[in-house]
């Protein structure tokens, strides 16, 4: 979702306990009795404004989830269990495999902290996993696809003792890797043609981003040096040059020039510092209005926060038209420096000096009027974290890139995005709103004023920084921190729990909390297993045939021929006001039904459909295969008995193919086929 564009579109002129707020001097100056009531949602009346909202977001879903996806589960995961131990001849092996120090050393540093933890709150882990379940888990993770029969097979047949490390590492090489992290970073970038405040990227300009991000993970390029090109870009046009396909995506119209450079600073400090309270701060001071979200954010003022927009103040963002005669295709760039009146491509810049700091001048617009503060009446650049000022006649960007991607904030908020990812909760959550002021085990926040949280942010705070520390170690390397992480115990620990589970232990990790795959996912998993492909054409895309929904550059409908009532139903967002969600509904149960995209490979005769081939062989093998290939797992004794029955009590070939369909059907329909657990 675009999380700023949210804010800013709403006016950001918000009635906070029926007061409007609309200043134009710094709030510093005005005494207690004048200030508005603590609003903790006042710039984000849209779709994310839950998010800030204590009551809202301790819901235990994901536990609540977890516990209801188990239960359906019935004894299949022990089942598994057992059948994974009996192949592995290995009875006491962790999940049937070895799953600590042995596999990994670097994992250690999570288990170290995450066992501990729950060892001083006395509450159980999760048994382990066993092997089919960490086969299909961590290639779902890892690649957004499950594993063959033939991979799963071959992982459970191996005896070797550091088998799940070696697959972890097979599986970060794989194109597929590449695949679902694009689409990760792509989402986390909102990189989508459209947005609310009416940018433009056109899907030339996605395929350009797109490219970038995909080329970046093919490199294995640091993500410091990625977040770097982001900030810092400069060129002309954003078809040819991806990485300026982020910063003008935040060009906010209707308002003064100052509104753009907000908007900007703001979706720098949330992509990759977590400081969604910076957008808040760029309307008025955290005083009173953040005191109960955050003790870093009710300290600052809209002051430093006009420092951080100041970075963009010299920065023309470039809209030119692709074609004279056609200004409905338009492309992007930025500029740094530019005089008044300087023609740019086929653009000019309406006058404005770019050379000059950021104006407290604005009496209209989408945020509150612009006075000054005293006698200043412009604000240079200054880092809000530390106060830093780039030298004068510096380019103001390339040193907030620097700036920020120093930062041990930077890698923090990187480590927390990758940890909820994985583990479904953040060690901060949410984890857009990390409070710099609560996050250092070693200066915990103490004396705080009334109402202002006072406890440290992180459920593991000393992990959070040690991961922080290791992802900058290893050269802000991705694959490497996401090994740690899937190589950790913590990570393979099973979603089933022995005993009474309390909704609270989430945030100790004491089990696996299950999610919902994600349409692309679901998507290309039916087309994997029914072995029944697809090829969506696009004269726009680069390249323009693929074969994968997890290839296809934005979440929008009419992509080449894809199926996006299918790819809808399950929620993928469109990185702007819809954000891709995990949540359940009848609309996807449905879909799972009737969909033709389902249907028509339920009842393929294809000769290289899975069902075809699986039929050629007897009952119990058949639904061995099938089970298998869509579930990554055996059939329980129930299953297999219920399935042979069925094929067999058919009379004829065509009755026995019927059935084949009946069960292939039901397969993609059960909760472990739409679950990752």
């Amino acid at each position: 979702m675009n999380r700023f564009s949210v804010a800013a579109a709403t006016g950001l002129l918000i009635a906070s306990a029926g007061m409007l707020v609309l200043r134009g001097q710094d709030e510093a100056t005005l005494e207690p009795a004048e200030m508005s009531v603590a609003d903790p949602i006042c710039s984000f009346f849209g779709p994310e404004h839950d998010s800030f909202i204590e009551a809202l977001r301790n819901t235990h879903a994901a536990s609540h989830l977890t516990e209801d996806i188990v239960g359906k589960l019935g004894n299949s995961s022990k089942v598994m269990t057992e059948q994974t131990n009996a192949m592995a001849g290995l009875p006491s092996a962790p999940g049937g495999s070895r799953t600590d120090a042995l596999q990994n050393p670097a994992a250690g540093t999570i288990d170290k902290w995450i066992f501990q933890k729950m060892a001083e709150e006395k509450v159980a882990p999760a048994p382990p996993t066993n092997d089919f379940e960490f086969v299909r888990r961590v290639t779902l993770d890892l690649t957004g696809r499950v594993p063959t029969m033939a991979a799963t097979l071959a992982f459970l047949e191996d005896q070797t003792p550091d088998k799940r490390a070696k697959l972890v590492d097979r599986l970060v090489s794989t194109n597929e890797w590449t695949d679902k992290w694009t689409i990760w970073l792509a989402d986390l970038l909102d990189n989508s043609s459209t947005n609310i405040l009416g940018v433009n990227r056109f899907p030339q300009g996605v395929s350009a981003f797109n490219s970038f991000i995909r080329t970046s993970l093919q490199r294995n390029k640091p993500y410091n040096q990625m977040a770097k090109e982001l900030i810092a870009a400069t060129g002309l046009n954003s078809y040819q040059q991806g990485e300026l396909g982020f910063l003008p995506a935040y060009r906010m119209g209707g308002g003064p020039i100052q509104d753009i450079f907000d908007l900007q600073a703001a979706a720098v400090s949330e992509t990759f510092l977590g400081l969604a309270h910076v957008n808040c701060l760029l309307c008025h001071n955290g005083r009173a209005h953040l005191d109960s979200l955050s003790l870093w954010g009710r300290s600052k003022t809209r002051t430093e926060a006009y420092g951080m927009a100041s970075f963009m103040s010299h920065t023309f963002t470039v809209q030119q038209s692709y074609n004279p005669t056609n200004n409905n295709l338009v492309y992007w760039g930025l500029q740094n420096d530019v005089p008044p009146n300087t023609p740019v491509g086929l653009a000019r810049n309406g006058g404005f000096d770019y050379r000059l700091d950021y104006s407290l001048n604005t009496q209209t617009g989408n945020r509150p009027q612009r006075g000054p503060v005293n006698t200043q009446t412009r604000v240079r650049p200054a880092y809000i974290l530390n106060g830093a000022q780039p030298p004068v006649g510096s380019d103001y960007r390339a040193f907030l890139a620097d700036q920020v991607t120093s930062d041990f904030q930077f890698a923090r908020t990187m480590v927390n995005y990758m940890w909820e990812y994985f583990f479904e909760i953040g060690l901060v959550s949410p984890s857009n709103q990390m409070d710099p002021m609560r996050l250092d085990p070693d200066n915990p926040p103490n004396d705080c004023p009334p109402s202002t949280p006072c406890t440290l942010q992180a459920s593991h705070p000393r992990l959070l920084n040690a991961l922080a520390q290791n992802f900058i170690n290893s050269n802000y390397d991705i694959k490497t921190l996401m090994k740690q992480i899937v190589n950790s115990r913590a990570y393979q620990l099973s979603s089933r729990y022995d005993g009474e589970w309390k909704e609270t232990n989430e945030r100790l990790f004491a089990r696996k909390l299950v999610r919902r795959l994600w349409s692309e996912e679901l998507h290309d998993a039916i087309v994997q297993t029914s072995q029944i492909p697809v090829t969506y054409t696009s004269t726009t895309w680069n390249p323009a045939t693929i074969n994968w929904a997890m290839q296809l550059p934005e979440p929008i409908a009419n992509q080449g021929g894809a199926p996006a009532a299918f790819l809808n139903a399950f929620l993928r967002g469109n990185r702007d006001d819809q954000p891709r969600r995990g949540d359940p509904s009848l609309s996807q149960a449905l879909a799972l039904m009737n969909d033709t995209f389902v249907t028509n490979r339920v009842n393929s005769t294809a000769s290289t459909a899975i069902l075809v081939t699986a039929l050629r062989l007897p009952d119990d093998q058949a639904v061995n295969t099938l089970f298998l290939t869509v579930l990554s797992r055996y059939p329980n004794a129930t299953e297999l008995n219920t399935a042979v029955t069925n094929l067999r009590s058919a009379s004829g070939a065509i009755a026995r193919t019927q059935e084949g369909r009946h069960l292939l059907w039901s397969l993609y329909n059960k909760v472990d086929f739409i679950y990752n657990y």
